[in-house]
């Protein structure tokens, strides 16, 4: 069984009922989410030995973030305990032309005073195959920086595939503090993910004639921009996924894949049209199927399409996990999507 390994943050999740929206409800629906702990969570649905690597308090808020990965068969056993919060966030979930908001109260929370020696980084990258972590966690700060720096030296050590999801979150830093960050760890990096706008908010490449306002995209665009990042920093593939936004219910959804194995053309991918349910953790459900894709496919052309019927399936789920199984995942590709009952 392969192993794969991912460092970041959970957070409680607070989310207004149905489409309510902060001013209005009177409760919340309590959950938990972040973006490495949603690739987690989606890794072990599908088969693979995952583990989280995080920092939580000692208090029942903590253990329930842990109580609620074990639910889904994600492995604790590097877990850090300490610090005295959990992140949290608050989500609205938009509908037709109002778009979702989400709050942080993330400020000081346990894994935001995460200290580089409080992990054992070669322990944790014995006989693993992969390593994921994303653009959100060095932006958590300084500490952060310095364990995510200590863990990738020592995954590049151990010869584990690493890949990173840009996630720029305007909420947490600038650009040129994402960009001043971002650009040094590249080197560290197998295999990027990014999605519309994440490649220009954190490494300054931009795709030309597309307006993520309009959901008009220009697919040449976006294909210069995948073999951008592949010739400037080497990475081995180079993933970018292509949302087109009519409205907060209606997505167009596609990708493209530039690997290895054909550095002057990247694939596409089919496109999906979805209604969505909840949006949160789309992003990290493409980065799960592609991971899992890319351990277990044979071809470049499996492995995005997995990611992007991963995806998609995810929109229609409550909550930030992607709780489908590789075979639902399978069912969607061969079927197209037509949405029958299953009797």
């Amino acid at each position: 069984m392969k192993k794969v390994v991912t460092f970041g943050e959970i957070m409680l999740r607070l989310s207004t009922p149905g489409f309510t929206r902060f001013v209005q409800t009177q409760n919340y629906d309590a959950t938990y989410g972040g973006g490495e702990a949603n690739v987690a969570v989606s890794l072990s649905n599908y088969g693979l030995d995952s583990y989280f690597v995080t920092k939580l308090p000692q208090h029942e808020i903590g253990q329930a973030a842990i109580n609620h990965l074990r639910r889904f068969g994600v492995k604790d056993n590097y877990i850090v305990r300490g610090g005295e919060r959990v992140g949290i966030y608050f989500l609205e979930t938009g509908a037709s032309q109002r778009a979702s908001k989400v709050i942080y109260d993330r400020a000081n929370s346990a894994v935001t005073q995460i200290k580089k020696d409080e992990i054992d980084w070669k322990k944790v990258f014995e006989k693993t195959d992969w390593f994921h972590w994303t653009g959100i966690t060095p932006a958590l700060g300084k500490d952060a920086q310095e364990s995510l720096i200590a863990a990738c030296e020592a995954a590049k050590q151990a010869g584990v595939t690493i890949s990173c999801d840009l996630n720029f979150r305007a909420k947490m830093w600038t650009q040129q503090e994402a960009r001043s960050v971002m650009k040094p760890l590249m080197k560290y990096v197998d295999v990027c993910i990014a999605n519309e706008e994440d490649a220009e908010k954190s490494l300054g490449l931009t795709a030309e004639h597309t307006s993520i306002e309009t959901g008009v995209l220009n697919e040449s665009g976006y294909f210069n921009v995948a073999l951008k990042l592949k010739e400037i920093y080497k990475f081995k593939s180079v993933a970018i996924t292509l949302r087109e936004s009519f409205s907060a219910s209606r997505n167009g959804w596609s990708a493209l894949l530039l690997d290895e194995k054909d550095c002057k053309q990247p694939y596409r991918s089919s496109r999906y049209e979805m209604e969505i349910v909840d949006r949160v953790g789309g992003g990290d459900s493409f980065a799960s199927g592609l991971i899992f894709g890319l351990l277990t496919k044979s071809n470049t052309k499996d492995a995005l399409e997995f990611a992007l019927a991963a995806s998609c399936l995810k929109h229609s789920i409550p909550g930030d996990f992607n709780l489908v199984s590789a075979d639902e995942v399978e069912k969607l590709i061969k079927s197209g999507g037509s949405g029958r009952v299953e009797r």
